[in-house]
């Protein structure tokens, strides 16, 4: 009783460390800005959906206008059930997101316990995935990362105890929690003999799961994919089929290399004896319990590789490894089993203390520069999104219609219609897009926003058009990590609704007046230019 004790209290103790170290550093950086915080626009677009589903709106971004927008669907609609119960409070996100790092760690020490049969190790992997960087970011970042650990890792656990339904079952939620995920699902299948009926355990709980999600996406977008992927794949497979073409060198050689070589700097930067100890950690698994963990255990090879090869965006190591950190708790008890081989190694068995603590030692050294990168994205994504959504709210009708290329944070907290310019929530500028600045200028002329609020880094063009655009409010930020351009700029259209010498929008789309655009037509906002520098 004492050791299960021990075994549940350490890792929560831990992640209290890591917690508490985050959110100090936050404050230092960002000054006192309150809980309900993320180091990523993204969060914020998860929170709107759910906020939506909560009141009855739809898995919609713009209220009736349903819209695949999420590669996360099942963290979007825990979001949403959560609001359903608890009201849109922003910080019960960090509560879900840190229960499910929780929850991961308590089961990598599951997982390390079977293959390792050390109840010191289990403490170990569970005490020091609690502590990583990556995990105590998920957990906070209003990200679905540290859900797909928690499925991911349940998956692993439950098929070491050779019960595949239940595990088929965890890893098709994983796969709706982060669509990565299914790299797992041909070396879960490889783990025993692989016939037909193990195929179909593991096959059909991803399709029950994946089916009413891809049936969605067809009807709301056209497309098998949501509209996030669509409007984000560069190339390899999934892009192929897309109409994306490319090189084939660099699709079968310059970028799995590249993801190869960022995987390993991610793990490093998480803790430098994560490489060091893979390859002797795989080996183990490989020569104690043979492809009943080996197989699985493989996907930190495969992962890299797999995400270059079929749908690549950003590397494994984006964004703190947002794409990677499902895997973190089965890399951490690896790194582990690698440890009880150097238990086993007669004279050398001194070296295992030593492996402990020197993993120990990383993990803990990586800690205050991942606090340090989560402060700053923290200050950035207030000093700029989230003001800027303030002051949207605060400086334009409600009515208003806006052009964005990030649309979390502005539109949650103004409320206002969105046209998304990236095409995350407007799937239908996607195809405008790929004729660059003159594309997205023509689908702006036809979907007619009152306002642009976007980089002018990212659209050079547009953002000179003084005869279309009219800057009217900025934000600078000195100190950029995470967005997209130090600066964001609000522009007026010149056919906007409210302009008292409004011009006609070009090729505009033929659009029914609401009552709410004749009760604030007559509202001018100010169009002084103004600044902001936090």
């Amino acid at each position: 009783m004492k050791e299960r004790g021990l075994a549940l209290a350490a890792p929560a103790a831990a992640l209290a460390v890591g917690v508490a170290l985050f959110l100090v550093r936050t404050r230092q950086l960002a000054g006192p800005v309150g809980f309900a915080t993320f180091p990523l626009d993204d969060s914020w677009i998860h929170l709107h959906f759910a906020r939506n589903l909560a009141e009855g709106r739809g898995f919609a971004y713009n209220p009736g206008v349903p819209v695949s927008g999420s590669t996360a669907p099942l963290w979007t609609l825990a979001l949403g059930a959560v609001f359903a119960l608890f009201g849109s409070h922003p910080s019960l996100v960090k509560a879900l997101g840190c229960l499910a790092a929780l929850g991961a760690a308590w089961l990598s020490g599951r997982l390390a316990l079977i293959w390792t049969e050390r109840r010191g190790l289990a403490l170990l992997a569970a005490s020091l995935t609690a502590l990583a960087g990556p995990m105590v970011w998920g957990a906070l970042s209003g990200m679905e990362v540290t859900l797909a650990a928690l499925l991911v890792t349940a998956a692993l656990v439950l098929n070491a105890q050779d019960r595949s339904g239940p595990a088929a079952i965890a890893l098709a939620l994983g796969t709706v929690a982060r669509p990565e995920s299914a790299i797992l699902l041909p070396l879960f299948w490889l783990s025993g003999p692989p016939t037909w009926r193990r195929a179909a355990v593991w096959l059909a709980p991803t399709a029950v799961c994946l089916g009413p999600w891809v049936a969605f996406n067809v009807v709301t977008i056209g497309s098998p994919l949501p509209g996030t992927a669509a409007a984000k794949i560069e190339g390899g497979l999934v892009g192929w089929l897309s109409g994306i073409r490319e090189p084939l060198a660099t699709t079968l050689l310059t970028r799995p290399w590249q993801f190869d070589a960022e995987w390993a700097r991610w793990l490093w930067q998480g803790d430098v004896m994560l490489p060091v100890l893979m390859l002797p950690g795989l080996w183990w698994l490989g020569r104690r319990w043979g492809r009943v963990a080996l197989a699985p255990a493989l996907v930190l090879l495969v992962h890299p590789v797999a995400m270059a090869l079929l749908a690549p965006y950003r590397g494994p190591g984006f964004q703190e490894g947002r794409y990677s950190i499902h895997l973190l708790p089965l890399a951490i008890v690896v790194a582990v089993a690698a440890i009880r081989l150097l238990d086993l190694s007669g004279r050398w068995r001194w070296c295992a203390p030593v492996a402990a603590l020197a993993l120990a030692v990383g993990m803990v050294a990586a800690l205050p520069p991942a606090a340090t990168r989560y402060g700053w994205g923290v200050q950035n994504i207030e000093a700029m999104q989230v003001h800027l959504g303030h002051w949207v709210a605060s400086h334009t009708p409600p009515g208003a219609r806006l052009a964005l290329n990030d649309v979390g944070a502005i539109p949650y907290i103004s409320r206002r219609e969105v046209v998304d310019v990236m095409g995350l929530v407007t799937p239908a500028i996607i195809p405008f897009r790929r004729d660059g600045e003159t594309g997205v200028l023509r689908f702006l002329e036809r979907s007619c926003p009152d306002y642009l609020i976007v980089f002018p880094e990212w659209f050079p063009s547009i953002s000179t058009m003084t005869d279309r655009f009219q800057p009217i409010y900025r934000v600078h930020l000195d100190h950029n990590t995470v967005a997209g351009a130090a600066e964001l700029v609000v522009y007026e259209t010149l056919w906007s609704r409210w302009r008292a010498d409004r011009r006609p929008c070009p090729g505009a789309l033929a659009r029914r007046r609401s009552p709410l655009d004749e009760a604030h037509e007559k509202i001018g906002p100010d169009r002084i230019i103004a600044s902001w520098r936090p």
